[in-house]
């Protein structure tokens, strides 16, 4: 089957829906299908990236072809769906597979087979109007749905198909192979600060990686700083434990500037801040810490802002699952849907005091740990990112 994947934004770009979208894709050849993706705008230079580039940023090892095409952004992507489909056609697709609302929506309506994927409960205008246009078209196959929350209140709002082959609730996932056989903490920080990659050598300094190589404890974080991911909460949590290493992993370069004169200003001395790691670099960094970190707040912006709490699935998740180090996660009703007491420690997102504390228990008593980890490195192996492509595909 051939299909026609279609991006919801640029790439390369430090955002996760693009890692998400790098993923799928690939996860769709892995299954045996030819697959193409359509990329919004010009790329860096108006010259296409070379794959080794995108492979390392991005975490791949199967190469696929990327097509940018012309978009201007005062059309806020409209132009894009019309050039994307327009592409799909010409290239003959058997299906297309897009999270663009003006992509799905246009496939559906010319009839043209299609999967609309969802994150995040439609808004504004464009989003409900979309996935009404896309339901009712000739050309709407299913509906992927990132978690359950999602679903039902997608299913309060909008007439969906009563078949319930039509929709498909499918978290993110994660590369199961990338992290097989991952060095232990110690091996993994020693690794880093001997030889760090070429994109760290501006940030980390001699200091952080002599406090990485020297330490004893270290509770990581991956992810962005956006507001309501928790990085405030883990300078507090550093300011409380100063025996604790903390190290925050990625961050786009206003928020790690941010988060940098915050940790001068605090003599944070047992914090590490990285900037941006490649995906391709992640799996070392995460086995480079003694446990995991999830802080999500009560309220979570998005690289586009607004508010992803109630249906977020974040792809950390499931790669600290499969790093095989304990997680402390915040307690957020939809996390549930893939973390449980079994597998994780759930927090109260706030209480400084009760992650302190579980931080405190884990380095005490390490088996603690060892337990959850074990367990979470057997819930993740129904999560890997060819077997979701798989579940999403099944029956058509």
């Amino acid at each position: 089957m051939k299909i026609a994947v279609i991006a919801p934004t640029h790439l390369p770009a430090q955002r996760a829906n693009t890692i998400q979208v790098m993923k799928m894709t690939q996860a769709l050849a892995e299954t045996g299908q030819q697959v193409r993706l359509a990329v919004p705008g010009l790329p860096p230079n108006k010259q296409p990236v070379p794959w080794d580039e995108l492979a390392r940023q991005y975490g791949l090892r199967l190469a696929f072809p990327v097509e940018w095409l012309p978009a201007k952004p005062a059309w806020r992507s409209y132009d894009f769906g019309y050039r994307s489909i327009a592409w799909a056609r010409r290239w003959q697709a058997d299906l297309v597979y897009t999270r663009l609302p003006q992509a799905a929506a246009l496939s559906s309506w010319l009839g043209i087979p299609a999967i609309y994927e969802i994150h995040d409960f439609p808004q504004g205008r464009l989003g409900p109007w979309a996935l009404r246009l896309f339901l009712k078209g000739r050309g709407a196959r299913r509906l992927v749905v990132i978690t359950r929350a999602l679903l039902k209140d997608l299913q309060q709002t909008f007439a969906l198909p009563a078949s319930p082959a039509f929709t498909r609730v499918a978290p993110d996932g994660v590369d199961l192979e990338r992290f097989s056989d991952l060095p232990a903490p110690e091996q993994a920080r020693q690794e880093i600060a001997q030889t760090p990659p070429n994109d760290m050598a501006t940030i980390l300094k001699p200091a952080d990686l002599q406090t990485l190589k020297s330490a004893r404890f270290v509770a990581g974080y991956t992810g962005h700083l956006y507001p309501g991911r928790g990085a405030s909460l883990l300078l507090e949590l550093a300011e409380k434990l100063p025996e604790m290493v903390f190290m925050l992993v990625g961050g786009e370069a206003q928020d790690v500037q941010r988060f940098g004169a915050k940790i001068r200003q605090g003599r944070l001395d047992n914090v590490i801040l990285t900037g941006f790691v490649p995906n391709s670099q992640l799996p070392r960094y995460q086995a480079a810490c003694d446990v995991l970190l999830m802080p999500y707040q009560q309220r979570v912006a998005a690289s586009s802002g607004g508010d992803i709490a109630r249906y977020l699935s974040p792809m950390k998740a499931f790669e600290y699952m499969a790093a095989g180090r304990p997680i402390l996660s915040s307690d957020l009703p939809v996390l549930r849907e893939i973390l449980s007491p079994q597998n994780a420690l759930l927090l109260p997102p706030q209480d400084k005091g009760a992650w302190a504390a579980a931080l405190e228990t884990l380095q005490t008593y390490p088996e603690r740990g060892r337990r959850l980890a074990e367990r979470a490195r057997q819930d993740v192996r129904h999560y890997s990112w060819k077997r979701r492509a798989e579940k999403i595909l099944e029956g058509l």
